[in-house]
C-alpha cells in the first residue's frame, strides 16, 4: 500500500475561514462561534502525521480510543491526552461496524448509534465536546437548528444531562417527531422546539436572518449542530480509521470508498483522514449538479466557476460542504484530480445496485447506499486490477428506507423499535411562529 503524496507534520490543528486565509481560530474558538464573519466556512490549516500511530491500531481498536487519540493528537496544545479521552469516552459509547461481504468489497455500516442515523455520531462527538469545553470556561451555549425529524430527536438525547447546553429547533408545521416529554424546556430538559407557519425554506430563512445579527449571537452564545460546524464535521473523518483499523490485516493492497455525497461532509470528512496520513487511495462518489465529472473523467466543484466574492454567505441553517470541498481541491489541486472520482449514476441504476445487493449479498441497500455501490461498479477496474477493496459507505439504518425497499425489491426489512420512536410524531400543542422576534423572545427566556 503505497503512500499518495508527502505530509506536514504539525503540532496541533488551527482553523481558518475558506474565504479570508488572515484568520486562524483555536478548536474551541470555531465550535463555540461555527460561523466566521466573512460568510466562509471553517477549515482544518495544515497536516498532521499520525501514521505511525494509525498504523498501529487493530481490530482491537475500539472507535472510543481512535476518536479520542485523533482528537488529542490534533489539539494537543489546547487541550490534554486526558480531556481528549474523555471526550470521546463520553461521545462513543457505540461504533460502526464493518463487515466483508464479498472478496474485496466491504460495508461500513455508520447506523449502530441510539437512533439508527448516521448523524449520532458527530452530534454526540459535537455536544461531549461543547459541554466540555464550557464547563472549562464557565459559560453556556444554544444550538440553533432548523429539523424536520432525526436531527432534533438525536440531538434531544444527546443534550440529556449536558449542564451547559440548551437548544432552540426550528421545525415546519407538523415535522416534530421523536422528541420525549422529559426533553422539553418547560418539563425541564434542554430542547425547546417550536414549529414555523410555512415550509422548512421559511424556518432556514429565519434561522438565516438571527445568524446575520452578531449582536444577538453573542448575546445568546449561538451556534449550530449540524455540519456547517466544523466540530460536527470533524468526528467523521473517524469513520475512516476505524475502518482501516479493520481492514489492514485482511487487504494488502489499494483501499478506496464507495459513499454518497449528501451535503459532501462525509468526503470532505474523508479526505481530511487523508490529511491525517490515513491510508487511503481515493473516494467514488455518483456525481451531482453540483460535483460533476468533466469531459477526462475528473472532478468538476460547478461552483468554482462563479468567484468567491460574488457568492451568498454560507448557511448556518442548511449547509452545504461543497465550498470546504473546493478549498481541499485548492489546496490540493495536483493531486486530487486522480483522488476524487465521480460516475453519472440514474435513479434506475441506483434502484438496479440496491437489487443486486440484496440478490447477491442479502443486503438491504437504501438509495444512497445504491447509488455509491452502482458508483463502484463503474469504476471497478480501479479498485479490483491491483487487488484492492472497496468499503461502501451505508449512513442511515434499512428502516428509514421501507417504502423504497417495497418498490424496488419487493421485500423489507424488519422496523427496529429504535427507529420506528425516532418516527412517532409529537404535538407540541403550543402556537406557530411566523418570525425571528417570537424565536428571539424564546432565545431570552432560556437564559
Amino acid at each position: 500500500m503505497h503512500a499518495i503524496c508527502e505530509r506536514v507534520i504539525i503540532h496541533t490543528m488551527k482553523f481558518t475561514s475558506t474565504r479570508n486565509k488572515s484568520i486562524e481560530k483555536s478548536f474551541s474558538e470555531v465550535i463555540t462561534d461555527c460561523m466566521p464573519p466573512d460568510g466562509g466556512l471553517y477549515v482544518p490549516v495544515g497536516n498532521t502525521d499520525l501514521r505511525k500511530w494509525i498504523l498501529y491500531t487493530n481490530e482491537g481498536t475500539s472507535f472510543a480510543s481512535i476518536a479520542g487519540a485523533l482528537t488529542s493528537a490534533c489539539i494537543n496544545d489546547e487541550y490534554s491526552p486526558i480531556i481528549c479521552e474523555t471526550i470521546a469516552t463520553l461521545a462513543f459509547p457505540f461504533e460502526p461496524k464493518l463487515k466483508q461481504i464479498d472478496k474485496n468489497i466491504f460495508m461500513l455500516e455508520l447506523y449502530h448509534g441510539p437512533t439508527g442515523c448516521h448523524r449520532d455520531f458527530g452530534v454526540s462527538y459535537l455536544t461531549a465536546c461543547l459541554d466540555t469545553i464550557l464547563t472549562m470556561m464557565g459559560k453556556k451555549s444554544v444550538f440553533l437548528d432548523v429539523t424536520t425529524g432525526e436531527h432534533g430527536c438525536i440531538l434531544a438525547r444527546e443534550l440529556r444531562g449536558k449542564k451547559n447546553l440548551k437548544s432552540v429547533l426550528v421545525y415546519p408545521k407538523g415535522c416534530v417527531r421523536g422528541l420525549s416529554e422529559e426533553d422539553l424546556a418547560w418539563n425541564g430538559g434542554n430542547i425547546y422546539p417550536v414549529e414555523v407557519d410555512g415550509t422548512v425554506d421559511d424556518c432556514h430563512a429565519l434561522v438565516r436572518a438571527i445568524f446575520e445579527d452578531r449582536e444577538l449571537v453573542e448575546k445568546y452564545r449561538l451556534t449550530v449542530s449540524n455540519t456547517a460546524n466544523i466540530g460536527r464535521l470533524l468526528p467523521q473523518a473517524f469513520f475512516y480509521t476505524y475502518a482501516f483499523s479493520r481492514l489492514k490485516n485482511k487487504v494488502s493492497a489499494d483501499i478506496y470508498y464507495a459513499l454518497a455525497p449528501g451535503n459532501y461532509s462525509n468526503l470532505v470528512a474523508g479526505l481530511y483522514s487523508w490529511r491525517l496520513s490515513l491510508p487511503v487511495n481515493g473516494f467514488i462518489v455518483p456525481s451531482t449538479d453540483s460535483l460533476a465529472a468533466d469531459p477526462m473523467g475528473r472532478p468538476l466543484i460547478v461552483d468554482s466557476m462563479v468567484p468567491i466574492a460574488e457568492r451568498e454567505k454560507a448557511d448556518p441553517a442548511d449547509p452545504s460542504n461543497l465550498e470546504r470541498l473546493e478549498d481541499f481541491f485548492s489546496e490540493y489541486s495536483a493531486m486530487i484530480k486522480s483522488f476524487v472520482y465521480p460516475s453519472h449514476i440514474t435513479d434506475g441504476e441506483a434502484q438496479g445496485a440496491s437489487k443486486e445487493l440484496f440478490i447477491k449479498y442479502g443486503v438491504f441497500a437504501d438509495y444512497h447506499t445504491g447509488r455509491a455501490y452502482a458508483a463502484y461498479k463503474k469504476s471497478e477496474d480501479l479498485v479490483t486490477d491491483d487487488d484492492g477493496a472497496v468499503v461502501l459507505v451505508a449512513r442511515d439504518h434499512p428502516s428509514y428506507s421501507l417504502p423504497y425497499f417495497r418498490h424496488t425489491i419487493g421485500e423489507e426489512p424488519e422496523m427496529v423499535s429504535k427507529v420506528s420512536e425516532v418516527m412517532k410524531p409529537v404535538e407540541l400543542k403550543r402556537p406557530l411562529i411566523k418570525t425571528t422576534k417570537e424565536i428571539i423572545k424564546i432565545l431570552s427566556s432560556l437564559q
